[in-house]
């Protein structure tokens, strides 16, 4: 019989975490002091200026050989994927680029003072495909989603062919459902045995948005307004100008309660992204790009989330090694329907002896 899922209780009846070790790290977050949460966001260098052009941040930054020794050390790459979206009169379109990357090069400082430096690429999605409601907003640019799905899954095998199968997909932006099937259609068609994840990151820890007296929040999690503007002003602030923030408010035409918000804190029926109609598009009802109240952000209100997320990137990483050390796998039969001798010359790394690339390998599945 499995075992029953335990729960660990906070002062605030909404907020419960599971006893594990996910669990009791978010605990540990949620009790620490002001101070504490200092110390970690100190230790991961925020805020930073960003690294986007720093030579060897990312692994397009960064001669080919370090790449090879970083890769000895630690074979897990982070994808970060964002869009180009109105995010208000106050904030830039590129607010969710900066956001993802802001975070995964704290983790990549991290992990590299502690000799296993993460690896990065840049995103390779910075124009997003894009739920209905966002259609006709200047300044937001909307994708095809097959064309998200594919420049992904491309990706995605371009990475595993250079020896980086552990991949970390970190998603900053309204296009979640495309990112899994982009993930399952790689799986279907290549069927290569690794460890593959999507990180949907406000939602990871979306107690840390919950509006409560220990988070500070006043409102809930939503499009470019209290919460995003704070991750903005701690991460980014020469980005934001206070002065033209404009508070705005959805229109719905059916009552609440079935539609979840962002970070799906009320366990509604519905997340965000599951219906259409029932409310007005945002070109209607939220022209600014604001849907909520940027005039309540600090930089304050968005230390202790960005704690909780740098932490919990940190534990994923440190799990993945300690099972699949680098250049360890999952068992090639027990995840895939291929065979482990078909797999063994793909397997090695990338132009040691007896090595083939992955596109030498026919298809499987659908």
């Amino acid at each position: 019989m499995a075992k029953s899922t335990m729960w660990i209780t906070t002062e605030h009846p909404a907020i419960v975490f599971e006893d594990t070790e996910v669990g009791r790290l978010k605990k540990e977050i949620w009790d620490a002091s002001d101070e504490e949460i200092e110390r970690i966001l100190e230790e991961y260098g925020i805020p930073s200026p960003s690294e986007l052009t720093k030579p060897g941040t990312y692994i397009q930054t960064t001669p080919r050989w370090q790449v090879v020794e970083n890769r000895k050390k630690n074979d897990i790459v982070i994808i970060p994927v964002a869009s180009t979206e109105r995010h208000g009169e106050h904030a830039p379109s590129g607010h969710d680029l900066f956001q993802v990357t802001q975070i995964i090069e704290a983790v990549r400082r991290y992990t590299a003072k502690k000799g296993y430096p993460v690896n990065l690429v840049y995103p390779p999605i910075v124009y997003g495909a894009h739920p209905y409601h966002h259609i006709g907003m200047p300044g937001t640019v909307i994708v095809p989603q097959d064309v998200v799905k594919e420049t992904l899954i491309a990706v995605m095998l371009g990475l595993w062919n250079d020896g980086f199968r552990k991949q970390l997909i970190i998603n900053n932006h309204g296009q979640l459902w495309v990112l899994e099937t982009a993930l399952h259609e790689f799986m279907y068609r290549y069927q290569l045995p690794g460890i593959y994840q999507i990180f949907d990151w406000h939602r990871c820890i979306r107690e840390f948005f919950t509006p409560t007296e220990k988070t500070k929040w006043e409102t809930d999690f939503i499009h470019a307004a209290e919460h995003e503007t704070s991750l903005g002003l701690l991460l980014f602030p020469e980005m934001i100008d206070m002065s033209r923030a404009v508070d705005e408010e959805g229109k719905s035409f059916l009552p609440p309660g079935h539609f979840d918000t962002s970070v799906d804190p009320y366990r509604r029926p519905h997340r965000w992204s599951e219906g259409e109609g029932h409310i007005a598009i945002e070109l209607a009802a939220t022209p600014h790009g604001s849907v909520g109240k940027p005039s309540l952000a600090s930089a304050e209100k968005a230390k202790r989330p960005v704690a909780a997320i740098l932490k919990y990137l940190t534990l994923v990483i440190e799990q993945i090694l300690e099972k699949f050390p680098p250049g360890k796998l999952p068992p090639v039969e027990e995840v895939t329907l291929r065979t482990a001798e078909e797999m063994e010359p793909y397997l090695k790394w990338p132009e040691e002896p007896g090595w083939k690339p992955v596109y030498a390998l026919p298809r499987r599945g659908l």
